[in-house]
């Protein structure tokens, strides 16, 4: 039982330019040292502020802009429970096995309510009352499309959906896939509700970084293949639970995300599309606030500062043009 809460985590928020590169490159393994070429102090304090605010345990944040290459990042290798943000990973390896020829996403698979534990291999259920769908589990004793599964594992978060689809691409291919693209501390190990793994602490891991990563991946439609990437895009897109990072931007901004909570842990991962500019990904991972309408609020404040940083700095540019051009004449 913890008798006392720890000092809110916070490292240095840096934003970061330097050119797109390809996994595994020497520019990426300089990026990983996170090496800055120049820092908004602005930005800094206003995001650590709402942090220290909070009154969170530890959180993690990580910002990529694909219209310029700037980053931000607060504790990015910081190891948290992944929570349903494992589920991106899982997806993207249903989508490398299908272009594979392994399995077809208009496969039909036997929807079930019994799995493995990775510890004894012994045999456990999840329960209806602790998924956020129970529409899957009316149909168990029939079949149900990969495609259709996928979906389910996404936009409300199946768990059922979930380890059917673990069970299928194997959790050791999901990582084999996610370290070929460079994300190394993510850990998808198993299914979900596996009471006798967690127990031993054997649960999915990721870090802001490495769901950035990821994202980063989808939306420069790198993540198997460009048409894979845009099906996954437009899975992301039809999320229904949007109070995280959505919650925090002007109405009609698109966004393909991923959520995930626990107890004391809530997370928001996301591709987002402001008018007029290439998108942008953000992750917000919390730990230690109980009270998850407060973590909700967070992730929201965290990714309204994001934006509006984003157009303060989109005016700046464009005034500066003005006066250079003004200058010319």
């Amino acid at each position: 039982m913890r008798t006392h809460r720890s000092a809110p985590k916070i490292s240095l928020v840096v934003f970061c330019l330097f050119p797109l590169f390809s996994p595994g490159s020497p520019a990426e393994a300089q990026h990983r040292l996170g090496t800055p070429t120049f820092v908004r102090e602005r930005e800094n304090k206003r995001i650590e502020r709402l942090i220290a605010e909070s009154g969170a345990e530890t959180v993690g944040v990580a910002f990529f802009d694909l219209a310029t290459g700037d980053e931000l990042l607060i504790n990015p290798d910081e190891n948290f429970h992944a929570a349903s943000t494992m589920k991106v990973p899982v997806m993207i390896e249903v989508f490398r096995q299908a272009r594979a020829r392994l399995l077809s996403l208009d496969d039909r698979l036997p929807v079930k309510n019994e799995f493995l534990s990775i510890v004894d291999g012994t045999h456990y259920s999840l329960s209806p009352e602790s998924d956020s769908d129970v529409t899957l589990y009316k149909r168990i004793g029939q079949y149900e499309s990969i495609r259709e599964l996928v979906r389910l594992m996404i936009d409300v978060s199946s768990n059922l959906a979930t380890n059917l689809l673990i069970e299928r691409v194997t959790p050791g291919r999901v990582m084999e896939t996610m370290r070929g693209i460079g994300a190394r501390n993510i850990r998808v190990l198993r299914g979900v509700e596996d009471s006798k793994a967690f127990q031993k602490d054997l649960n999915n891991t990721t870090t802001a970084r490495d769901l950035m990563l990821i994202l980063r991946h989808i939306a420069q439609r790198r993540a198997v293949s460009r048409h894979a990437s845009e099906e996954m895009i437009g899975v992301m897109l039809d999320q229904k639970f949007n109070e995280g990072i959505p919650a925090g931007l002007p109405k009609g901004v698109r966004v393909a995300h991923k959520t995930g909570s626990i107890t004391g842990i809530n997370h928001d991962a996301a591709i987002v599309y402001p008018p007029g500019r290439k998108p942008y990904v953000l992750v917000v991972l919390t730990r230690g606030l109980a009270d998850e309408g407060k973590a909700q609020t967070l992730i929201k404040e965290i990714s309204r500062n994001v934006y509006a940083s984003l157009r303060q700095k989109k005016t700046r540019d464009q005034r500066s043009k003005i006066r250079n051009l003004t200058s010319d004449l």
